[in-house]
């Protein structure tokens, strides 16, 4: 059974860069809810007068968040029962803080936790500073609206937990902060795999 692995984190942690790189050493398909809701988010908001390219205000969590993790876990439940494992990347905030969520996902494709393996990788920087570094350096117009709310963006950069019913040692905390990004992705590889290059 391939396994069903979650990045979580806020905006700038790293979490598909890191995703990717694990993804590039073994075989996992990558669902990045930024990328799959970008064509309806940039749609919906320009229809409604807004800011297409507006990810974070409330105006945009309220048209376009849940539509957004839906279309994510619509896709990534699809892949459940294949060979390549499923790395699934977002912020899940809401979602993480409800005992229930993860049992209703794979309710929804008649499967259970006892039947999928699910880990979460919480992906964070060590602080504000760092992350507003690695923000500007990406360079993308998608994050305009964190830089001019900075303090409110910034406020919430804390770490964060899982609340669903999965062992504790299949929850990982990982500070992506180092610039060489291949040390984090080693210790994600072998949280998510229990060996790396053969050596457990």
């Amino acid at each position: 059974m391939n396994k069903l692995v979650f990045f979580l984190g806020p905006g700038g942690a790293g979490k598909t860069t890191l995703a990717k790189a694990v993804a590039d050493r073994r075989p996992a398909a990558v669902f990045d809810m930024d990328i799959l809701l970008r064509p309806a988010a940039t749609a919906i908001m320009t229809m409604h007068g807004l800011d297409p390219d507006d990810r974070d205000s409330g105006e945009y969590k309220r048209l376009c968040r849940d539509l957004g993790y839906r279309i994510t876990m619509d896709a990534a439940l699809d892949n459940i029962g294949l060979y390549s494992d499923i790395f699934v990347v977002g912020p899940f905030t809401q979602e993480a803080a409800d005992p229930q969520w993860i049992g209703r996902e794979l309710e929804r494709i008649g499967w259970t936790l006892e039947e999928v393996e699910v880990k979460v990788v919480m992906v964070s920087l060590r602080d504000a500073e760092t992350f507003r570094e690695r923000i500007e350096g990406r360079q993308s117009p998608l994050d305009a609206w964190k830089f001019a709310h900075w303090e409110k963006f910034s406020a919430s950069l804390g770490n964060r937990t899982v609340a669903w019913p999965i062992p504790p040692a299949h929850v990982a905390q990982i500070d992506n902060s180092n610039p060489d990004r291949a040390v984090a992705a080693t210790a994600v590889e072998a949280f998510i795999y229990g060996e790396v290059n053969g050596q457990k």
